[in-house]
């Protein structure tokens, strides 16, 4: 099973028969049959393979695939996937490597039955499918004022046995338009629909590059000490005259020059880099860290816990994490999970921070933000609010080969609040990578931070 972390679905998108039940092996442990609490899966175990099925009301249709690595262990795409069995045969847990959190697994006895027979392939049920995955996963139509089965009862008779791929595309591309989710795409091969929320710029590799230029060239210039990490997704600089320091990430995952590798070897080169910046000298003599997020394209949330391990002496609670879990009932969820931050064993910086956010400060991006929040010692957020995307992306397939993508999950304050939508605001607001910044070769948000921090 592909679990996509926090990732904006913009920068990670990639490009039958009927399933065959898998029996019950009747072995301790985890082979058999699961159906996972919320995420509308069903995943069959056994024989040293994992699969997944997809479900909804009207539907099943197989899914990702992995093969057994070690006791419990599956990999797919760098992710490693483990199952641990629960309090008694009937319930276990799933965790992936690059994600936080478990998804909660009860035993059933035989598939559902749509699983043991072929999904049509008419552009029809390709359209029921796909209107059924949001119907019972999407946990923010409420919230943004939108009455999906208004949209249904507007589109569905407009879908008929001749139309084409094309048109149908540009259905499911209107029908999800008015949600501004980028979390939300529409995938048909190689064509993509995808945007954010209006009036904020989803990062590129294109628009990285320029800021990180204009950064350099003026921000940088006279620091006297500056380095690239992790394929240069990671630069620190010790800013001049005993400032603070500053560390740009510009997404939590990709840190291999192949930017394909695992989770794994981005933990590694993670590791790495923050052992070469994090020195017990240097956390001494420190008098702040301001921490560029302004381009963030996501990744990993488990690499965002791991940096804020690095923050703390004390442990703390960085959110709660909890998925939609009724397909008829958008109000009900899962169990909130909390997930803890663990002061690591290596030298810590525990003193003030400043973090730089803005509109392209997306998903993983997002969540570590949220998990500074609560952060011992003082942190302050400076620029603009961020994307308004959290949760893990579903990539849910269609019958006819098309995919859609979309979130079921929210990350929750301490007093029960999320920020999806709206994203995480400033405390102290100043413009971020504007024309006007740019032709006046301004940083105010950078600069707010410097000035703060060396009070």
């Amino acid at each position: 099973m592909r679990i996509v972390t926090a990732t904006a679905v913009i920068l990670t998108l990639v490009a039958g028969a009927a399933p065959a039940a898998v029996a019950d092996t009747g072995t301790p442990g985890t082979d058999g049959l699961w159906r996972m609490d919320g995420y509308g899966t069903v995943l069959a175990l056994g024989h040293g393979l994992y699969q997944e099925y997809q479900t909804t009301s009207v539907s099943c249709l197989k899914g990702d695939s992995a093969r057994q690595t070690g006791p419990g262990t599956y990999t797919a795409d760098g992710t490693v996937l483990t199952v641990r069995p629960g309090r008694d045969r009937d319930h276990a847990q799933l965790s992936a490597d690059s994600s936080v959190g478990h998804r909660q697994l009860r035993r059933i006895g035989a598939l559902p039955g749509k699983c043991t027979r072929p999904t049509p392939k008419d552009p029809r049920t390709a359209f029921d499918v796909f209107w059924q995955s949001f119907e019972e996963n999407y946990p923010f139509f409420a919230a943004k004022g939108i009455d999906w089965q208004t949209v249904r009862d507007r589109y569905r008779p407009r879908i008929h046995r001749d139309t084409t791929r094309s048109e149908l595309s540009d259905v499911f591309t209107r029908m999800v338009a008015p949600l501004h989710d980028a979390h939300v795409a529409v995938q048909d091969g190689a064509r993509v629909f995808a945007q954010g929320r209006p009036g904020t710029e989803v990062p590129t590799k294109q628009l990285d590059a320029r800021v990180k230029k204009f950064i350099v060239g003026r921000d940088l210039a006279k620091a006297p000490y500056r380095r690239d990490f992790a394929a240069g997704r990671i630069t620190y600089a010790d800013l001049p005259d005993g400032g603070p320091g500053y560390l740009r990430i510009s997404g939590f995952g990709g840190y291999t020059a192949a930017d394909n590798g695992s989770y794994a070897a981005d933990l590694t080169e993670l590791d790495r880099a923050l052992d070469a910046v994090l020195t017990a000298e240097r956390v001494r003599r420190l008098p702040g860290l301001i921490i560029d997020l302004r381009i963030n394209g996501g990744g990993s949330d488990s690499l965002g816990i791991h940096i804020a391990e690095r923050l703390t002496d004390r442990p703390y609670v960085a959110y709660a994490k909890r998925a939609r879990n009724d397909p008829a009932d958008p109000t009900r969820h899962t169990r909130p999970e909390p997930v803890p931050v663990i002061p690591a064993r290596a030298p810590r910086y525990t003193g003030p921070v400043a973090v730089l956010t803005g509109g392209s400060t997306v998903s993983a991006g997002e969540t570590f933000t949220q998990a500074l929040m609560d952060r011992p010692g003082r942190t302050t957020r400076i620029g603009q609010p961020t994307q308004g995307v959290f949760s893990d992306v579903m990539a849910r397939k269609l019958p006819n080969a098309m995919t859609a993508w979309l979130p079921n999950e929210e990350f929750l304050t301490h007093t029960g609040h999320t920020f999806d939508g709206t994203g995480i605001p400033p405390q102290i607001t100043e413009p971020v990578f504007t024309r006007q910044e740019f032709a006046q070769n301004r940083d105010s948000a950078f600069d707010r931070a410097v000035s703060g921090l060396k009070r």
